[in-house]
Parts: C-alpha cells; sequence; structure tokens
C-alpha cells in the first residue's frame, strides 16, 4: 500500500507526502504516492478550499457530499 511519511501520534490517516511546486502557469502536482493513496486518475475533478489563516485544502467533492450528509443526518435525529 502506497504510504507516505506517518505522522507520529497522529494515527495512520495523517500522512506527510512531501511538497508540490506551483509551476509557471499556477499548476501544481499532486505526488505519486498521494495520487495512489487517495486514489485520484488523470482526468478526476478536485475541489480547492481555502481560508487565509489556515491554507488550502484540496479534496474530492464527494468527501463534502458524504459530509453534508452525516450533517443532515445529525440534524433529523436531533429533531
Amino acid at each position: 500500500m502506497p504510504g507516505g511519511k506517518h505522522i507520529l501520534g497522529k494515527g495512520r490517516q495523517q500522512r506527510v507526502f512531501g511538497t508540490a511546486k506551483v509551476g509557471d502557469r499556477g499548476q501544481i502536482v499532486i505526488p505519486k504516492e498521494a495520487r495512489e493513496f487517495f486514489g485520484i486518475q488523470p482526468g478526476d475533478t478536485l475541489l480547492i478550499l481555502g481560508k487565509h489563516e489556515t491554507g488550502l485544502i484540496v479534496t474530492k467533492p464527494e468527501t463534502l457530499n458524504d459530509l453534508a450528509a452525516q450533517i443532515f443526518q445529525t440534524v433529523e435525529n436531533e429533531d
């Protein structure tokens, strides 16, 4: 299984895969190990989120669908 560097004390789900340099056209290359670990294929669409204080998040849009479903389920359970 592809790995990346395990972050001590953070569980097996949090890893450091390296760095990415921004090219002249604003493009970055996601490290191969990260692409393999997350199942990112050529042509996939990724969602870029950001907050000035904390930086950028790069994720698959489906991740937010799952999160939204969890939030709605929690709200329904509270009603």
